[in-house]
C-alpha cells in the first residue's frame, strides 16, 4: 500500500500540518531521521482509508499500526533518498506533479472553488503548503525505483508463484476481446477557411479599438475562459498545446497574434504578461464547424468497411490500413480484453448486443475532445469466467508475481533501512 501516493492523504497532511501550527502539545508518535509523525498524520490517513474502503475490517488500533507502520517506511525511504547523492528532485518536476495532482482533484470535487472550501484554504496557499508533501513523495518514488525499478520474474518464478497462489487468485471474470476502426469527423475546406477568415475579422476589429472581453464573452467557443473574457490566467510552460503556447511566448505585452490553429480550432491570442516560465494570456477560440455532412462522410466509410468484414476482409487488416486512431491501427484495432462491468452502460449494451465475430453499427466516439468521430467495434471472441491458468492468464500471473517479487525485497530492504538509520517509536 502506497499511503503517501494517494492524493488526497497528501493534501490532508498539509492540512493537519496547518493543525500543528495551533497545538504544539499534538502526540509524536515516531521519528524517523528528521522527519516526526504525529497523531494527526495517522487520523488523517485513517480517515482516507475509511473514505476509500468504508467496509474495511480493519479494527481502528489494527488500523493505527498498519498505517504508523507504512507511514516510518516511507519515511526510512525517503531518508535513504536524502542520504544518496544521486537522487535529485527538480522544481519543475514539483510543478509537474503537484498540478496533475490538484486536476485530479478538481476532477474529484468539481472545482478549485470546492477543494479551497473543503480544506479551508486558498488554492494558492495549498499549492505552497504542497510543495514539501510533493518534493517528499517524489523522493520516495525515485528511490524506490533506483531500488526495485529493475526486477524482472522469470518464467520458473512465475510458475512457482502459480504454483503456490493459484487456489487463491480470484476467479477471472467473463471478458470479450474487442478490435474497433475509428473515423475523426473532419471539417471540409470551406469550414476551415470560414472559421480562419471570421478570426481574422474579429482580430481587425480588435486592432481598431474593439474590446477584447467583449469580443471573448460573444464569440468564444471555449466557455471555460469565454465568461471573464477570454482570460486564461498565469499558466507554466507546457501546459498549453505546442502551436499555441509557441505563438503566445513570442508576443509582447498586450501583442494581439494572427490567428493562430490548434486541434481545437482557431485562436487570437493576447499576451497581458510573461516571465521566463510561464505566460498570462487571454484568448478567443473560433472551433471550425463539422457539418451533417462531414458526420455522413464519416458514417459512410465505416458502413464500406463494416461490408467488407461481411464479404470475408479481415477485420484487423482493415484496422490497419484505415483506422484514424494511430495508438490502435498498428495492433490492428485491438482495445484489448475487456470486462463488459468495467464499460460505460451505452458501450456495454451495444457490446452485450453483438454476437462473437459481429460488427456493430457506426457509433460515437470521442476519446480524445478534439477529435469527435465514430467507430466500429468486433467482438472476435468472449472469454468466459474461469480459473487464471498459465496457458491462457499468463501476463496477469506474471504482473501479480512481480508485484509479489517486488513486495518481498521492498519488505527486506526496508527491514535492512531499519537496521541502519535512527528512528524509533515514542
Amino acid at each position: 500500500m502506497r499511503i503517501l501516493l494517494l492524493v488526497a492523504a497528501v493534501l490532508a497532511s498539509c492540512v493537519h500540518a496547518q493543525a500543528q501550527v495551533g497545538n504544539s502539545m499534538e502526540r509524536i508518535l515516531a521519528i524517523v531521521g528528521p522527519e516526526i509523525i504525529l497523531q494527526s498524520d495517522v487520523e488523517g490517513q485513517l480517515a482516507m482509508l475509511k473514505q476509500r474502503n468504508p467496509n474495511a475490517s480493519m479494527s481502528d488500533a489494527e488500523a493505527r499500526t498498519f498505517i504508523l507502520d507504512q507511514l516510518i517506511n516511507e519515511r526510512l525511504i525517503m531518508a535513504a533518498a536524502l542520504e544518496d547523492t544521486l537522487i535529485k528532485v527538480t522544481e519543475d518536476e514539483i510543478t509537474q506533479r503537484m498540478d496533475m495532482q490538484i486536476q485530479m482533484l478538481v476532477q474529484q470535487f468539481g472545482s478549485e472553488k470546492r477543494i479551497e472550501d473543503l480544506y479551508g484554504m486558498s488554492m494558492s496557499r495549498i499549492k505552497r503548503d504542497f510543495r514539501d508533501e510533493i518534493r517528499k513523495q517524489l523522493l520516495v518514488e525515485k528511490m524506490r525505483q533506483k531500488e526495485l525499478g529493475d526486477v524482472k520474474v522469470s518464467r520458473r518464478d512465475v510458475e512457482e508463484f502459480y504454483a503456490e497462489f493459484k487456489d487463491s487468485i480470484p476467479v477471472a471474470p467473463e471478458r470479450v476481446e474487442l478490435y474497433h476502426i475509428v473515423r475523426y469527423v473532419t471539417a471540409s475546406d470551406d469550414q476551415q477557411r470560414e472559421a480562419y477568415n471570421l478570426a481574422l475579422r474579429i482580430r481587425d476589429s480588435l486592432l481598431a479599438g474593439g474590446s477584447f472581453s467583449d469580443f471573448a464573452r460573444r464569440y468564444s467557443a471555449d466557455p471555460g475562459s469565454a465568461a471573464a473574457g477570454g482570460d486564461l490566467g498565469f499558466v507554466e510552460k507546457g501546459k498549453f498545446v505546442p502551436t499555441f503556447e509557441a505563438a503566445a511566448f513570442a508576443l509582447n505585452p498586450n501583442e494581439i497574434s494572427q490567428p493562430v490553429e490548434s486541434p481545437f480550432g482557431w485562436h487570437i491570442i493576447q499576451l497581458i504578461d510573461k516571465t521566463a516560465t510561464a505566460i498570462n494570456s487571454r484568448h478567443i477560440l473560433i472551433k471550425v464547424g463539422q457539418s451533417d455532412d462531414d458526420r455522413d462522410r464519416a458514417r459512410a466509410a465505416l458502413n464500406e468497411l463494416r461490408d467488407s468484414v461481411s464479404a470475408g476482409t479481415s477485420f484487423e487488416s482493415l484496422a490497419r490500413s484505415f483506422s484514424d486512431e494511430k495508438e490502435t491501427k498498428g495492433f490492428g484495432g485491438a482495445m484489448g480484453e475487456i470486462t463488459l462491468s468495467e464499460l460505460p452502460p451505452s458501450m456495454r449494451e451495444q457490446i452485450e448486443s453483438l454476437k462473437d465475430g459481429d460488427v456493430s453499427e457506426p457509433l460515437p466516439y470521442a476519446a480524445d475532445p478534439t477529435k469527435p468521430g465514430y467507430h466500429i467495434m468486433f467482438r472476435k471472441k468472449t472469454i468466459a469466467a474461469h480459473r487464471p491458468n498459465l496457458d491462457t492468464d499468463y501476463k496477469t500471473i506474471e504482473r501479480m508475481a512481480m508485484y509479489a517479487k517486488k513486495q518481498r525485497m521492498e519488505q527486506s530492504w526496508v527491514e535492512e533501512l531499519r537496521g541502519r538509520l535512527y528512528w524509533e517509536r515514542r
